[in-house]
C-alpha cells in the first residue's frame, strides 16, 4: 500500500514517540509490521575520484533503519545487525574492516561520553563471523588517546575479541584531498584510507554547539590537524566529510545517552539510560531521527541534515524509510 503524506507523519510521530518512551510498550509487534511497509528514496551516487564510498547494494526486502530496545548492549547490536540482514550483507569475506566508535574522551562508560565497549565487542564478533580478514578498531582522540582508548573499556574490549586496536601516530597521517566545498587538503588518519569497509558506530550524546553529536559528526574522527577550525563552518565540514566517507553501516548508541552538556559530559546526572539502539544504511535519517526523538532537534535546526540529503548522502525524512522495530524481552 502507497504511504500517503498522512500515514508519513503518523508514522513519524509514532517512531519519535517510541525513542522518547525509552521502552517498547505492549504493541509494538504490529507497530513494526506497520513501519516495515516499503518505500523508497533515490540511491546515492557513486563516489568518484578520491571519495571513499563504502556503501552496500540496497535490499527493497530489508530495512533501511532498525530501532531496538531493551536487554543489555551485545544483545541490542546483534538484533540490530539481524534485522538488517546479518553482517555477511555488509562484510564479505577478506575484507579489511575499519570500526570507527567516539573514543574522544578520558570518561568511563556510565558517563557516556565515548561508545559503549560492549557494542564495539559484538559489532567486532559479528565482522570474524562473516569472514573479515582484519577488524580494526580506531578513532583520533580529543583528549590523550592512551587515556581515552584504556578508560573507556573500548581498547579492551576490542582486543578480547581480536580486534586490532590502533591510536593515532602522528607519522599515520596523510595529506588528502577531500574535495569537499570547504575541506580540501587535510591530514586523515590512513587506517581510515585502507579499509574495505567502515563501520560507524557513535554514542548519542548532545554537542553544545551543534546540539547533538551523533553519525556525521563522528567523522570528525578521522582527522588530525587543528579541526577545532572546521567548527566556523561545521554544517559545511559536517556534509564534506561524510560525503568523503560514506559508511557500510552506522549503529548509533543509544544505550545510555548523554542528554546534555556534551560532547565530554562527566556528570551522571546528565545521563539517561535508554537501552536502545538504532542502526542502518542511511546516516542521514538515523542523525535526523535521534535529534527529533531526544532533543526535539528538527532540520531547520541542523542545517548539516538538508545540505546532506541535497548531496544525495540520505534522506532527513526518516518516516519515509523502510524501517523495523524490535523489543529485546
Amino acid at each position: 500500500m502507497p504511504l500517503t503524506e498522512g500515514s508519513i507523519l503518523n508514522r513519524r510521530e509514532a517512531l519519535i514517540k517510541l525513542l522518547r518512551l525509552g521502552g517498547v510498550a505492549a504493541g509494538t509487534a504490529g507497530l513494526a509490521y506497520w513501519l516495515s511497509e516499503h518505500s523508497q528514496r533515490p540511491e546515492p551516487e557513486l563516489a568518484v575520484n578520491l571519495k571513499r564510498s563504502h556503501t552496500i547494494a540496497a535490499d527493497a526486502a530489508l530495512p533501511e533503519m532498525a530501532i531496538i530496545q531493551g536487554g543489555d548492549p551485545e544483545e541490542l547490536a546483534r538484533t540490530a545487525i539481524e534485522e538488517l540482514g546479518g553482517m555477511h550483507r555488509f562484510v564479505s569475506r577478506a575484507d579489511i574492516v575499519l570500526v570507527k566508535p567516539n573514543i574522544g574522551w578520558d570518561r568511563t562508560p556510565e558517563q557516556a561520553a565515548n561508545t559503549n565497549p560492549k557494542i564495539v565487542a559484538e559489532i567486532v564478533r559479528r565482522c570474524w563471523n562473516a569472514g573479515a580478514k582484519r577488524v580494526i578498531v580506531t578513532d583520533v582522540s580529543c583528549n590523550d588517546p592512551r587515556r581515552c582508548f584504556q578508560r573507556s573499556g573500548i581498547a579492551e574490549a576490542a582486543r578480547r575479541e581480536g580486534a586490532e586496536v590502533i591510536l593515532p601516530d602522528p607519522a599515520r597521517f596523510k595529506d588528502v584531498d577531500l574535495q569537499g566545498e570547504i575541506l580540501r587538503d587535510w591530514p586523515v588518519f590512513d587506517p581510515f584510507l585502507n579499509a574495505d569497509k567502515i563501520i560507524n558506530v557513535p554514542i548519542a550524546k548532545h554537542h553544545s554547539l551543534t546540539g547533538t553529536t551523533l553519525g556525521m559528526k563522528n567523522w570528525y574522527g578521522i582527522l588530525g590537524g587543528p579541526r577545532h577550525q572546521l567548527h566556523q563552518k561545521i554544517n559545511e565540514s559536517l556534509v564534506d566529510l561524510a560525503d568523503f566517507i560514506r559508511p557500510t553501516l552506522t549503529l548509533i548508541d543509544c544505550y545510555r545517552v548523554l542528554i546534555r552538556n556534551g560532547p565530554t559530559g562527566g556528570n551522571l546526572d546528565d545521563v539517561l539510560l535508554k537501552k536502545t539502539l538504532v542502526a542502518g544504511t542511511d546516516p542521514v535519517a538515523l542523525d535526523a531521527y535521534v535529534a527529533k526523538a531526544y532533543w526535539n532537534l528538527e532540520v531547520s535546526s541542523l542545517p548539516y541534515l538538508k545540505m546532506a540529503s541535497q548531496r544525495g548522502l540520505g534522506t532527513y525524512e526518516f518516516g519515509k524509510i523502510r524501517t523495523r522495530v524490535a523489543s529485546i524481552a
